[in-house]
């Protein structure tokens, strides 16, 4: 059976995480519009974690009160990292354990799908100015491309980002490549701009695999606006993001027929939701419900960057306080295991100065806050005596 074929009472979820900038929750709700455009008579809702409404739980919601009872439902992420493998399977589970007889099934994150290739290969051709063909061989050896991930703690997603880096080098002819990544590993955003332009090439092309706008696009940009003022002999080419092109709609329908299929995983390897109840039952992960209970009105979270991955990937405990709109309000502790890497010379300290999240702040030592701080005041000249 493939998603031509479901019945009355299935339906589909795309599950986003939420930001507090409209143009990405405007810009995730193309996706769903764009799979309704080519399936109009199947029931499909996006939902999102945090920040963001619809939230998952109102969109399961919507489903059941349209007599569905068997949902189908992809993470809208790039890459398996904790929002994918943890929080949303959490919600998942909490809502069907709430719904007796309601089946749900979770496939797979978008990853490095052929579709997702494509994608991302055709942002960074429109970007030097390359429509509708090839590059022909030599074209663009003289030009370095730079891919930007998300960046997080999980160390097989920031290999993914470097492997997407690798393929698209060789597929399109770059005379170089490296990846950059805008949250919590390493190497960051301006630290790897600043390096590149010490390699010798005179354009370099910064492509964010991102999905959507927002203030870690903003961010992005204003690394590349930087270093480029600081090296006017070199050409910075921004690449878009991927928005809601057929390509990144053709790999969503892949991976919800692959969902449909039950084939959402490879051999032995278990699929994120199988992955997900085994750590459950063997105590490794807990079941949360603020997600699936959050509404934007109410929303009480206060973070220097609620878009960051690193809010829910590093070491930290904080409370959540929220007021919801079923009359009760809770308080929600979690933490997370520090990152090794949080004092690396060329990761997230490089963003001290930056007004990155305060989650990232929460590990870094005084000495190194005290470093940066003055490692920044140094290269703007500040006297010594006002630096106290």
């Amino acid at each position: 059976m493939t998603i031509e074929q479901l019945p009355n009472n299935a339906g589909v979820l795309i599950c986003g995480h939420g930001s507090r900038a409209k143009i990405a929750e405007e810009e995730f709700s193309l996706l769903a519009q764009g799979l309704r455009s080519r399936f109009p008579e199947l029931k499909i809702e996006y939902g999102f974690l945090e920040y963001s409404a619809p939230n998952i739980h109102m969109a399961l919601d919507r489903l059941v009160e349209q007599g569905v009872n068997t949902i189908y439902a992809v993470p809208g992420m790039l890459f398996a990292a904790t929002h994918a493998k943890n929080d949303i399977p959490s919600v998942l589970t909490t809502y069907q354990e709430k719904h007796p007889g309601l089946t749900i099934e979770y496939g797979k994150e978008l990853g490095l799908h052929e579709e997702m290739l494509r994608a991302f290969e055709t942002r960074i051709l429109e970007s030097v100015g390359i429509k509708d063909r090839a590059p022909s061989s030599g074209e663009l050896y003289d030009t370095m491309l730079i891919t930007v991930g998300r960046g997080t703690s999980v160390t097989e997603a920031n290999a993914e980002a470097a492997k997407l880096t690798r393929i698209v080098c060789e597929n399109l002819g770059f005379g170089w490549a490296d990846t950059v990544y805008s949250g919590v590993t390493f190497p960051s955003v301006g630290r790897g701009l600043e390096m590149a332009a010490k390699l010798g090439f005179k354009k370099i092309v910064v492509a964010p695999y991102f999905l959507f706008g927002g203030r870690l696009i903003d961010r992005i940009h204003g690394y590349i606006d930087k270093v480029a003022e600081e090296n006017p002999d070199i050409t910075f080419i921004k690449a878009d993001y991927l928005r809601d092109q057929s390509h990144v709609i053709n790999t969503f329908i892949e991976r919800i027929n692959e969902t449909i299929a039950g084939n959402q995983h490879n051999g032995n390897t278990l699929s994120l939701m199988q992955d997900f109840q085994a750590r459950l039952a063997r105590g490794e992960v807990d079941v949360h419900h603020h997600h699936a209970e959050f509404t934007p009105d109410n929303d009480k979270h206060e973070h220097l960057d609620p878009e960051d991955e690193q809010a829910k990937t590093n070491g930290h405990t904080h409370d959540h306080s929220h007021d919801h709109a079923h009359s009760h309000s809770h308080s929600h502790s979690h933490s997370h295991a520090p990152y090794k890497h949080i004092g690396h010379p060329h990761g997230p300290r490089t963003m001290i100065n930056d007004n990155i999240c305060c989650c990232f702040m929460g590990q870094f030592s005084q000495d190194i806050i005290d470093e940066e701080k003055a490692q920044k005041e140094e290269r703007e000249g500040t006297p010594l005596c006002k630096r106290r």
